[in-house]
């Protein structure tokens, strides 16, 4: 179980709830009976990553982020063994957060490799877990691996000198995502541990995990797409839980890439949450 200081390690924030009248949920106070929703960061991403999406989430419930492990800064370490960087590890990690968050289940909203851990997550830790939005990850990636990415990482600076480097070696989208992930410049994390994370996903697939899944969930692909074709659909079909969005125009960071059609679906999901 987590203390106090390893909390502190993974950035665990809480961002807080409504502070007004919700017509379907009545007083809410200072948000403390507001059910909680926990946003999960892709493989490159932090918990700080969020903050666009988080004013807005905050009218739906008491948010926190946090940093998954070799996430949490320049200074991150290396694994002691190859168990540690294992998806059960991260589901695992995250089952205890919401259990010392205590505030009943949640919703997990995760892009990426933060989606394929929140649906692990819910198969795993059922009453730990009321929704799920999970943004452009599939279930079956084998025979994939990162290889191919080696030599545009190694072209990397040490350290990007400000936003504006950033965008003009990643894009507008991706450059501002990154930039507020890293540590003043520098990557929060290193590129072979998140890759031998990757890595993992090309050995094996989850979707007996997915299928065990059994609470409201949104899928969101983004038109252009890292997954392989057809996947997030049929994860719909195979899912009576589970309804399909393709934002068309969007490139992975949907949130960010396409942030107005995001919004809109996910307000709508969580509105039908109570009805």
């Amino acid at each position: 179980m987590f203390d106090t200081q390893a909390i502190g390690e993974i950035g665990l924030r809480d961002h807080g709830g409504p502070t007004t009248v919700d017509e379907a949920r009545g007083p809410l106070g200072d948000g403390s009976t507001a059910r909680p929703i926990v946003l999960l960061h892709g493989l490159m991403g932090r918990g700080r990553t969020w903050r666009r999406q988080i004013p807005w989430l905050r009218r739906y419930g008491r948010v926190f982020t946090y940093d998954a492990a070799f996430h949490t800064g320049a200074d991150v370490g290396e694994p002691g063994s190859a168990t540690e960087l294992a998806t059960e590890r991260f589901v695992a990690d995250l089952a205890e957060i919401l259990i010392w968050i205590d505030r009943g289940p949640a919703v997990l909203i995760g892009h990426s490799m933060g989606a394929l851990h929140a649906w692990c997550a819910a198969a795993a830790y059922p009453e730990l877990v009321e929704a799920l939005v999970l943004e452009d990850m599939a279930p079956d990636f084998r025979g994939r691996t990162t290889t191919n990415w080696t030599p545009w990482f190694e072209s990397w600076p040490e350290r990007f000198d400000s936003v504006d480097e950033a965008i003009a070696m990643f894009g507008p989208v991706a450059g501002r995502y990154f930039y507020e992930a890293f540590d003043d410049g520098r990557l929060h994390g290193r590129i072979p541990v998140w890759g031998a994370i990757a890595d993992e996903w090309g050995v094996r697939d989850f979707w007996a995990q997915w299928r065990e899944v059994a609470v409201p969930s949104l899928v969101i692909e983004a038109e252009h797409t890292v997954t392989p074709p057809g996947q997030m659909r049929r994860m719909c079909e195979v899912n009576e839980h589970a309804r399909y969005l393709r934002v068309s125009g969007a490139g992975h960071l949907v949130h960010d890439d396409a942030p107005h059609v995001y919004r809109g679906a996910v307000e709508a999901f969580l509105s039908g949450l109570d009805n």
